[in-house]
């Protein structure tokens, strides 16, 4: 125990007499002034370092208490305490008992004991023992995380169509809606994979400062200068160029749609764009395969504005929805409906997987109306038949998957006649090969007719419910392909007849249907090895497993599948999780038959 240092109360008196060089007079009468007393009392702070309440020799001093002491009549005084931790309270008369010692503690303190010290008759110091405030221990402050913060993407083009070169200016305003910090960000930039096509001038963040960035055969990596947190936005701005390519067409590798013919050119996946990020996997980004479809899309907002610099704006058609007769001359298909301001036409396009446009010199025009929907056709004028063939077909598929799945989400589905092989799919826009057209038969019992089917099915099966298109390539190929199936049915049950003759048995569908594209490529007659598991076995598993639930659980499961997954990335786990709450029917050994042992 420290041991305090007591001091009695000091009192002077001094009496005074006369002194004469003679003599010594005392004298007995009373002095007129009394005696001169001063009143001292001592505190001392500790700081209860072993947290025992009791002051020790390991206690430290505590400066900057406030130390003060009052007696009986309202005589008072204080200090603060100095780095040994004393203070000294005084005053210049005799003290009247009790009285009372306190010390306050300073900021950031509390006293552990006494409160204070009451002296009853004497004594002139007391100890005070302190402890440190204990910190609040804060919870983490939630981070609030819009999901519904989708990625903005604002485009501004000119095109020099006899050039086939086209400027850009981009910004992408990005929200990190996942609970991981990000410190690179890929940029998925499908045009640099083909050699001199995309040149990159710049790229900055919003403020114009600088970012660095790394290439690899289909996406540049972005450097951020400060991790991007949780919640937080980036806003990056991109200026490039593309001379466009003239790709061949191929029967053994992926179509390509990008760039030019001497009838059309096509602007597909031509903007520098974010991948998906799933939690637990990262980034839905892959190189290319020799076939099907490696990119996924998260839902983005498109603001684009185009303008072709060396035709004049007058030369441009815009079709007439309602008077049904075509026109032809220069005209753009896209993923949305223009808005034409002098040379300039701006689109908007909200919720959507990605933004296409197709420009020809060529194209014959013709449009239908779906309900609030404006279904167009473009095609070329020696394909007039079969383009209005399409066009009901689309309008057709349009109208039926809209009753079966959901509403068709934007104001217009456009369908191209492509200079290249098979159809390709994009959000509101779809393509259809000239192959089709020039065999159509003028029967549903055609491939025109079946493909056409199944390229609007994708704007349920790829534009509202996404996938990972390079993994899970049957999640929107085999339902799609199946869906051409429900199309016959409603429409054309001699097209149906055809259909499992020639669409699907006549290639003799085998294989897991789980497959990725990735996972074909070294395989014997690669692409037929993957279509015929993944289209065409896909689609036979489905209508197996229609039998087996029978169909009011089917088409249930079928509905709640688009409307509960509208706008995300679903995997085979969704599927069949959904699936077992809409039956109860043992479907194990159906399951190992096509997938294996998922």
């Amino acid at each position: 125990m420290r041991k305090p240092i007591c001091l009695a109360f000091l009192i002077f008196v001094f009496t005074c007499t006369a002194c004469s060089s003679t003599a010594i007079e005392h004298s007995n009468a009373t002095p007129s002034v009394g005696p001169l007393v001063d009143s001292f009392f001592y505190g001392y702070a500790y700081l209860d370092a072993n947290h025992n309440g009791q002051v020790d020799e390991s206690d430290p001093p505590l400066a900057d208490a406030q130390f003060t002491a009052a007696d009986a009549n309202g005589l008072s005084a204080g200090a603060k305490t100095d780095t040994k931790g004393q203070a000294m309270a005084w005053w210049p008369a005799e003290s009247a008992y009790p009285v009372t010692l306190r010390m306050t503690p300073p900021q950031g303190y509390q006293a552990v004991s006494p409160g204070e010290v009451v002296l009853e008759q004497e004594g002139a110091n007391a100890n005070f023992l302190f402890q440190a405030v204990p910190t609040p221990t804060l919870e983490p402050t939630p981070v609030v995380i819009d999901v519904n913060a989708r990625t903005q993407y604002t485009l501004t083009a000119v095109l020099n169509y006899a050039s086939h070169h086209l400027t850009v200016d981009e910004q992408i305003a990005y929200t990190n809606r996942t609970t991981q910090t990000m410190q690179d960000i890929p940029l998925i930039v499908e045009p640099q994979r083909y050699y001199g096509v995309f040149k990159l001038n710049s790229l900055t963040l919003e403020d114009g400062s600088s970012l660095t960035s790394s290439a690899d055969i289909n996406f540049l990596t972005v450097t951020l200068p400060q991790p991007l947190q949780p919640g937080e936005q980036l806003r990056l701005s991109i200026s490039y160029e593309l001379n466009l390519p003239f790709p061949q067409p191929s029967a053994v590798v992926r179509p390509v749609p990008f760039g030019y013919t001497e009838r059309q050119t096509n602007l597909v996946d031509w903007y520098p764009f974010i991948p998906p990020f799933i939690e637990g996997k990262g980034w839905l980004a892959y190189k290319p395969g020799y076939f099907g479809e490696h990119l996924s899309y998260e839902y983005a907002d498109f603001q684009v504005a185009i303008m072709v610099s060396d035709v004049p704006a007058a030369s441009f058609v815009t079709p007439d929805p309602f008077n049904g007769q075509p026109v032809t001359g220069y005209a753009i298909a896209a993923s949305a409906p223009a808005q034409i301001d002098g040379d300039w036409r701006h689109y908007q396009l909200e919720s959507a997987r990605n933004f296409a446009w197709s420009i020809s010199h060529a194209y014959q025009v013709t449009a239908r109306q779906v309900g609030d929907v404006t279904v167009l056709s473009y095609a070329f004028p020696v394909h007039s038949v079969a383009g209005k063939a399409t066009l009901n077909v689309t309008a057709q598929s349009l109208e039926l998957y809209q009753q079966l799945f959901s509403p068709y989400p934007h104001q217009t589905l456009t369908v191209v006649e492509a200079d290249f092989l098979d159809g390709m799919e994009y959000d509101g826009l779809y393509f259809l090969s000239n192959g089709m057209y020039n065999l159509y038969s003028g029967t549903p019992a055609d491939y025109l007719t079946d493909i056409a089917a199944h390229e609007t099915a994708h704007q349920w099966f790829f534009g509202l419910v996404g996938n990972d298109q390079a993994l899970e390539p049957w999640l929107d190929e085999s339902l799609c392909t199946y869906v051409e199936h429900i199309y016959y049915e409603k429409y054309s049950k001699e097209g149906l007849n055809w259909w499992w003759n020639y669409r699907i048995n006549y290639y003799k569908p085998e294989g897991y249907i789980n497959g990725s594209i990735l996972g074909y490529n070294y395989a014997t007659n690669a692409y037929e090895t993957y279509r015929n598991a993944v289209y065409l076995n896909g689609a036979v598993f489905l209508d197996e497993l229609r039998q087996q639930i029978g169909d009011e659980a089917f088409f249930a499961f079928l509905k709640d599948y688009v409307t509960q997954n509208e706008g995300k990335i679903v995997t085979t786990t969704t599927f069949f999780d959904l699936l077992s709450q809409h039956t109860q029917v043992d479907i194990s050994a159906l399951v190992k038959k096509f997938f294996g042992n998922y």
